[in-house]
């Protein structure tokens, strides 16, 4: 069996979002999202281990604004963020968005 690499629990979600690289910008959707991280399905280009900027599309509410690095990719597909930067009322927005939905 497979090493459990997260730390937090991951909800699956379908949220719209936009980041920001060295090399793109672009529109995306997020399909898990845990408190210290998530998978973005994106093209665009993005390299492991990149710094990007995050922003996170919540229903109903304004939108949240992370750093974020890239931990893993999967080419034509997206990439894993690992959350570095996130300002105290959006780590708690976040953190009751997942608690409702986990």
């Amino acid at each position: 069996m497979e090493n459990e690499r997260r730390r937090a629990p991951r909800i699956k979600v379908n949220l719209r979002a936009r980041w920001e690289g060295e090399q793109s910008y672009q529109e995306a959707d997020v399909t898990s999202l845990s408190r210290s991280g998530c998978f973005v399905l994106s093209g665009g280009r993005f390299a492991a281990r990149e710094l990007v900027r995050l922003q996170l599309m919540f229903p109903e509410a304004e939108p949240i604004n992370v750093w974020a690095e890239v931990v893993e990719t999967a080419e034509e597909i997206g990439f894993a963020l690992r959350f570095t930067s996130l300002e105290a009322i959006d780590e708690a927005r976040l953190d009751q968005f997942i608690q409702q939905h986990l």
